[in-house]
C-alpha cells in the first residue's frame, strides 16, 4: 500500500480519509475490478483506493472537487497507470460521456454523507451508461436502501432505488476506519442497475410525488395519505388495500399505485 499525501481533510468537503488497509483490501475485492474496465471513482481523496485499483486496471477516471487534492493525487498514482482527473461537482458531472459501447461505466466512491442521496439520483438518471456502483456511505442510509417492506427503515428512498436498482449492503465499516472518524457507522453497498427495467413506470414525476406523499404521513392509512392524490376506489383498483400503510406497499405495488394516479 502506497502512503498517501498529507492533506487536512475539510469539513465543508464532507471528507472522511479511509487509511485501514484491511478494509481497503476488502473494498477491492467486492469491486473485483479487471482490466478492461472502465472504472470512475468519486472523490477518490487522498488515493487509498485509487493507489490499489489503477495498477490492476491499467487506466481509469476520478472526480474530485478539492483542487487541493488533484495535483497531489496525480503525482502520487503517476507510475501505477494512467489516472485522468477531473476536478468538478459530481452533482453536475455528465457520467454518461465516458461510457463506452462495450464498456458502461463501474462507479465507485466514498460519498460524501451531505450529497449522497441527490448523488444516487443523479447517477441512476444516467443508469443506461452504467454496469454497476460501489459505495461507502452511512450505515443508517444504507439500510434504508437496502430495506424491505414492512421494516421500519423501508421508505422514500428505499422505494425510488430499488425501482431502479438491485441493492446490496455488503459490510459494515467502524468509524476509525477513517482519518477524521466520522460520528457515524458506515457501510459498504452495491447497487446495479436493473436492465431492462423490471417496472413500466407510466410518468416517473408522478411516481416519485406519489412515493413522496404517501412516506410524508408514513403512520396514516393510504387512503389518508394520498386522498390527494388517489380515491380509496383508485386504490382499491390498483389492487391495493386503501387500510395499508405506505411502509407495507412492495415497490411493485406502489408503480401500480402510480399508474393508476397517471389514467
Amino acid at each position: 500500500m502506497v502512503n498517501p499525501p498529507t492533506h487536512r481533510a475539510r469539513k465543508r468537503f464532507g471528507q472522511n480519509f479511509l487509511h485501514d488497509p484491511g478494509i481497503i483490501q476488502r473494498i477491492v475485492q467486492a469491486i473485483d475490478p479487471q482490466p478492461d474496465d472502465n472504472l470512475i471513482e468519486i472523490g477518490p481523496g487522498q488515493g487509498a483506493i485509487t493507489t490499489e485499483l489503477l495498477p490492476l486496471i491499467g487506466r481509469m477516471h476520478a472526480v474530485e472537487l478539492d483542487r487541493d487534492l488533484v495535483t497531489p493525487l496525480a503525482e502520487h498514482c503517476a507510475s501505477l497507470g494512467e489516472l485522468q482527473i477531473h476536478n468538478t461537482d459530481a452533482l453536475k458531472f455528465d457520467f454518461a460521456q465516458l461510457a463506452e459501447a462495450e464498456r458502461p461505466l463501474r462507479v465507485v466512491g466514498n460519498l460524501p454523507y451531505n450529497i449522497s442521496t441527490p448523488l444516487l439520483f443523479h447517477l441512476l438518471d444516467q443508469a443506461d451508461q452504467i454496469r454497476d456502483m460501489h459505495f461507502m456511505l452511512q450505515k443508517e442510509v444504507v439500510d434504508r436502501m437496502a430495506a424491505k417492506p414492512g421494516s421500519k427503515t423501508y421508505g422514500r428512498l428505499t422505494v425510488m432505488l430499488q425501482a431502479r436498482a438491485e441493492v446490496t449492503s455488503l459490510f459494515n465499516i467502524g468509524p476509525g476506519a477513517f482519518n477524521p472518524p466520522p460520528k457515524v457507522e458506515s457501510a459498504f453497498v452495491r447497487l446495479l442497475p436493473l436492465k431492462p427495467p423490471p417496472y413500466q413506470i407510466d410518468d416517473w414525476d408522478h411516481f416519485s410525488r406519489l412515493v413522496n406523499q404517501a412516506f410524508s404521513q408514513r403512520r396514516k392509512t393510504l387512503r389518508n395519505s394520498l386522498g390527494k392524490l388517489l380515491t380509496a376506489e383508485a386504490i382499491t383498483a390498483a389492487g391495493i388495500d386503501p387500510g395499508n400503510r405506505a411502509e407495507q406497499l412492495s415497490v411493485a405495488e406502489f408503480v401500480n399505485l402510480a399508474n393508476q394516479a397517471s389514467i
